[in-house]
């Protein structure tokens, strides 16, 4: 073989061992983002209050005990942890990475948890529920209650995905439905700050009109693809160039944090996409 052909082959080795670790790279790395909220309707008590936000595992480990992504959530010193949906895939419904992630989580913080998606189909989600049940994680299922802190208090509320609801039709209608439901539970909170647990960023309309303060979101997977000065591809529930595809969103006084999340579903690959842990801080404002 001559030394031209041997060169050749080495570049092409080392162009696909490059393309594999880049590939893997985009695929596990986690990455951290940040925001700030800031509202006056904020009590003194919660001025700084850190909020986690995780979403859209399917079922996906990031090291033994996921301790890679348990390691990345405790550097941030939360002091709740909520998660958005699609903690399983339904492709495979494998719970036992997804329940030893939330078991970790709540030696942390108070974790909170809301259905995606995937986890549509009562057989498989029972049992779930009650494993994340035994661990200390709150699941929300049109429900709401109070988080108490230094003499104030704020209001959570969680909604199941709209796959769950099967009276309704269209995903807004089912939405307000599973809004009607938890909201009722905390209605003498009146116009309490409120933090809601929705998979849908979608639907971000039917949150303003509801006035919630602060929503959090996942499902569209930050578009799988980014592009610079582009962003997202595609989404589920949005179609090519998804609006709603990873970030902070802003409406009269309401905010919609939407994660990129973990895992990977029908697309097995995340490009210039890092699997994403976010954290929120509250702040008041005058």
């Amino acid at each position: 073989m001559s030394k031209k052909a041997k060169r050749v082959i080495l570049c092409v080795m080392a162009a696909v061992l490059f393309l594999a670790a880049f590939l893997y790279y985009e695929n596990n790395a986690i990455g951290i983002t940040r925001f700030t909220v800031g509202s006056a309707k904020l009590p003194e008590a919660f001025d700084d209050y850190r909020i986690v936000h995780l979403t859209d595992l399917h079922s996906k480990s990031f090291g033994k005990g996921q301790r890679r992504l348990v390691g990345k959530v405790g550097k941030l010193k939360p002091d709740l942890i909520v998660f958005t949906g699609d903690l399983v895939d339904r492709r495979k419904y494998e719970a036992e990475a997804s329940v030893i992630l939330m078991r970790e989580l709540t030696k942390l913080a108070p974790v909170y948890y809301v259905t995606g998606n995937h986890e549509y189909g009562e057989n498989k989600f029972k049992p779930l529920q009650i494993e994340l049940e035994r661990a200390g994680v709150r699941v929300l299922r049109n429900q709401s209650g109070m988080i108490a802190r230094g003499g104030g208090e704020i209001r959570i509320a969680g909604v199941d995905d709209p796959m769950f609801n099967r009276v309704e039709d269209g995903n807004f209608d089912k939405i307000n439905a599973h809004l009607d439901a938890a909201l009722e539970e905390t209605k003498e909170a009146g116009e309490a700050f409120t933090l809601l647990l929705s998979h849908r960023p979608e639907l971000f309309e039917a949150y303003v009109r509801r006035e919630m303060d602060v929503t959090f979101s996942g499902h569209a997977h930050g578009g799988q693809v980014r592009l610079p000065f582009v962003g997202g591809l595609v989404a589920p529930g949005q179609g090519v160039l998804p609006k709603y595809d990873g970030g902070m969103y802003t409406e009269g006084e309401s905010a919609m944090i939407v994660s990129r999340g973990l895992g990977n579903s029908i697309i097995p690959q995340r490009l210039f996409n890092r699997p994403e842990v976010v954290l929120v801080e509250l702040t008041r404002q005058e």
